[in-house]
């Protein structure tokens, strides 16, 4: 009784390919950082940082898909893992803007100097 496997080599430098294409742009707008972008805000973060989160939670996603295996899953696993990573992610991104405003705000309007 033979088993044969399949290469997944191809399968394995595409995951590599796109993981570093994101990577690569990431780092590439942090070290330019573009006036169109980063002078530019959109629900009070600038345009830069909003590219910033979504291509991270974009490689987040890939990664699960790629290395957990997913893409081979039905439909309602797959939803049972993502979902609630979506969910917590979004929650915590709010939790942290909202908190870092509310830090930012007081020590701009008070008489709390920035002595950190």
């Amino acid at each position: 009784m033979s088993h044969e496997h399949a290469s997944n080599v191809g399968r394995i430098w595409k995951v590599f390919g796109i993981l570093s294409a994101v990577t690569i742009l990431e780092v590439i707008l942090g070290i330019f950082k573009p006036e169109s972008l980063h002078m530019n805000s959109l629900m009070g973060m600038n345009l830069l940082n909003w590219i910033f989160y979504l291509l991270t939670i974009y490689k987040a996603y890939y990664i699960v898909w790629a290395f957990m295996h997913m893409e081979g899953e039905k439909s309602s696993l797959r939803n049972a893992v993502v979902f609630p990573l979506i969910f917590l992610i979004l929650y915590i991104l709010f939790i942290f803007l909202t908190e870092g405003d509310y830090i930012y705000e007081v020590f701009k309007n008070s008489t709390i100097k920035w002595n950190f």
